[in-house]
């Protein structure tokens, strides 16, 4: 048994997914239709950056995804391997679209479309420079919500992450972060300050979500074709009012990561195929359970794993 991953921001690297772009014409049409529907050039940050551009929210979104959904392309179209037999998908924050994208709920040109939105409306919605996230290294998420219940009357911070044992990201305001990161320091408890410029994950994004409510309802989505895990329940969802109830909920409830691979373990699945740029899902399902199998398929070469 096994479930296929759809990795979030912070995978992204110029160059990624050139061995597939080089390799077959449908992935470069894939690529000219993304510049045609976003009206930029998006394929040539892909295939060369700058990464300063490439990084910027409103491009990272669309770009990972346009890179997991050309290599789940090849995948299916240029191996035997199965890969509709997988029992689950799911991906971490915008993860969650390119897996509803490859299991057929929301069309390519809607998922990229969609993505671009959510992107600006995320990083707009907190001016540059005044939010930001704490990763938390080597502790546990009761530790954690116990420190921030203590001191809610000192600093406003909140779990946007809950990615592994021992990994846990925090968004807030960044007075509050490094308030929150002394309280951190002063407990012995490891933390570093992530190089993002938005608070992603709580309820400082509540504008995104006004944003994002309006351009979901107005999809129209289908059924997905294999069950997805919600970031937000942590369990499968299917039924397509519910999907787009939990995508808008999604923008300022936590990544409840660690529980989505424990659920998918729990129900026996013992093999993770990463599909997209980088291995940062796999790094953090070893951290939950080293007794897994795990591929990436991130170029050419990879293919041969499976």
């Amino acid at each position: 048994m096994f479930s296929v991953l759809f990795p979030g921001q912070g995978s992204q690297s110029p160059g990624m997914a050139k061995s597939f772009y080089d390799n077959f014409d449908y992935v470069r049409s894939f690529f000219k239709e993304a510049d045609d529907l976003l009206n930029n050039s998006i394929s040539k940050l892909v295939l060369e950056g700058p990464k300063d551009e490439l990084d910027l929210t409103e491009n990272t979104q669309p770009a990972i995804f346009l890179v997991s959904y050309s290599i789940f392309q090849v995948l299916k179209r240029e191996t035997s391997f199965n890969i509709d037999t997988a029992n689950y998908f799911a991906g971490h924050s915008l993860g969650e679209y390119s897996a509803l994208a490859c299991a057929d709920s929301l069309t390519f040109s809607q998922t990229i479309k969609l993505l671009k939105k959510r992107g600006f409306a995320m990083q707009s919605a907190v001016p540059k420079g005044q939010g930001g996230m704490l990763a938390v290294l080597g502790s546990d998420i009761e530790l954690i919500n116990q420190i921030l219940e203590k001191n809610k009357d000192i600093f406003s911070c909140f779990v946007a992450n809950d990615n592994s044992v021992g990994q846990i990201v925090i968004s807030g305001n960044n007075r509050d972060l490094e308030k929150f990161s002394i309280e951190l320091s002063n407990n012995k408890i490891k933390n570093i300050k992530l190089p993002v410029s938005a608070p992603f994950h709580c309820k400082l994004m509540n504008s995104a979500t006004k944003i994002m409510e309006v351009e979901i309802s107005n999809l129209e989505f289908k059924s997905p074709t294999i069950d997805i895990i919600s970031n937000v329940t942590s369990e499968p969802v299917n039924e397509i009012f519910e999907i787009k109830k939990l995508l808008i909920s999604q923008i300022e409830k936590p990544v409840r990561w660690r529980e989505i691979i424990n659920y998918m373990i729990n129900k026996n699945i013992n093999k993770f195929i990463e599909i997209g740029p980088g291995k940062v899902l796999s790094g953090l399902v070893k951290r939950i359970n080293r007794n897994t199998e795990l591929i990436q398929i991130n170029d050419l070469e990879d293919l041969k794993k499976l």
